[in-house]
């Protein structure tokens, strides 16, 4: 790795549609899974990173939401983090928003999308002589994703966005490594030249593609494990899937309450007479009576009574009254909302 500090830009301006009502409120990366904010899981992915502490983050953000809630959360549980941040008025895709953050760009970088969680170990990278890196993984239907076709001699040829083909499955899932920033920076240039888009949006696979047409030599690292946040359903299978790698078991302790491992419950949580598990994610401040809880994500301070649920994410500050005759609910109830049954 060259003396230039690596920079690792994580692009999270999109609206988050698919994660609505939750990112009405908040940007999609601040939404909890497993006991943490999205943001945090990525945050550790890092961890193995060369040279971790001269490392430079640079976030995207949307306007508004984005805008106001990621430095001050970066700040409160990150104050030593060198960062930046950049606001993508336009959702003109991830190209664009690297060329918003090109004057923070120079030596080698990482791109990592918001709601990509995977097990890789960054260490490799000090060793790294490729020109750019892709992580990938096979997947039953690659045509919702980005491809990686290589060569004879292994190296990628292209990149190729959606493709109509079930003939190679081998996605790419939303991390890239960089050797040189200006190399990058100057096929975005030709990209946007070259007016090549898809739906209006400059994918970063078709920059790189322009990168190895210039002689750029890119190689896939393949993974194992790759977790999306993206969706309500996609969030709280991850939630499974976390809470099943870290078994450790609850320490929490209240009034008549059964804990069903994997389940993480914050200790400063008020609950009594009730079942929380498996799979239950509560967070700090909760208070919860006469409740059955299992595969759900409650985020911070939401008062839950006479509830039994499913298959929930209930957003901050959220308050639930059921019926109290166990009837079992799948509820997706955003930040500060009431329900009474």
């Amino acid at each position: 790795m060259t003396q230039e500090s690596i920079k690792i830009v994580i692009p999270m301006a999109g609206w988050g549609t698919r994660m609505r009502p939750h990112t009405w409120s908040k940007p999609k990366p601040l939404v909890s899974v497993a006991g943490k904010t999205s943001l945090e899981h990525l945050m550790d992915m890092f961890k193995t990173l060369p040279d971790l502490n001269n490392a430079e983050f640079i976030f995207i953000v949307g306007p508004y939401l984005g805008e106001l809630q990621v430095p001050s959360f970066i700040k409160e549980n990150y104050p030593n983090l060198k960062a930046h941040y950049v606001v993508q008025h336009e959702m003109k895709g991830q190209s664009h928003a690297l060329w918003l953050a090109r004057e923070y760009l120079k030596g080698p970088m990482i791109m990592c999308f918001s709601d990509t969680l995977m097990e890789t170990d960054f260490s490799f990278l000090a060793r790294e002589e490729a020109d750019g890196v892709a992580w990938v993984m096979p997947v039953e239907d690659p045509r919702r994703f980005g491809v990686a076709e290589k060569g004879a001699d292994g190296w990628v040829t292209r990149f190729i966005e959606k493709p109509q083909s079930l003939d190679n499955n081998l996605v790419v899932v939303g991390c890239y490594y960089i050797k040189d920033s200006d190399q990058l920076l100057a096929a975005i240039d030709d990209q946007m030249a070259r007016g090549v888009m898809l739906k209006n949006e400059y994918f970063m696979t078709d920059a790189i593609s322009i990168m190895i047409e210039g002689g750029a030599k890119v190689r896939t690292e393949s993974i194992g494990t790759w977790l999306d946040t993206g969706t309500i359903e996609a969030t709280l299978d991850t939630n499974k899937v976390l809470l099943e790698k870290n078994k450790e078991a609850s320490k929490y302790t209240g009034t008549q309450v059964k804990v069903i491992e994997p389940s993480v419950i914050d200790p400063s949580a008020i609950i009594s007479n009730s079942t929380i598990g498996p799979y239950a994610s509560i967070g700090a401040n909760c208070k919860i009576e006469n409740a059955q809880i299992t595969e759900s994500i409650i985020e911070p301070d939401c008062e839950i009574k006479d509830a039994a649920l499913t298959r929930s994410l209930i957003g901050k500050q959220a308050k639930i009254k059921g019926r109290g005759d166990g009837h079992i609910m799948k509820l997706n109830v955003g930040d500060t909302s009431s329900i009474e049954l």
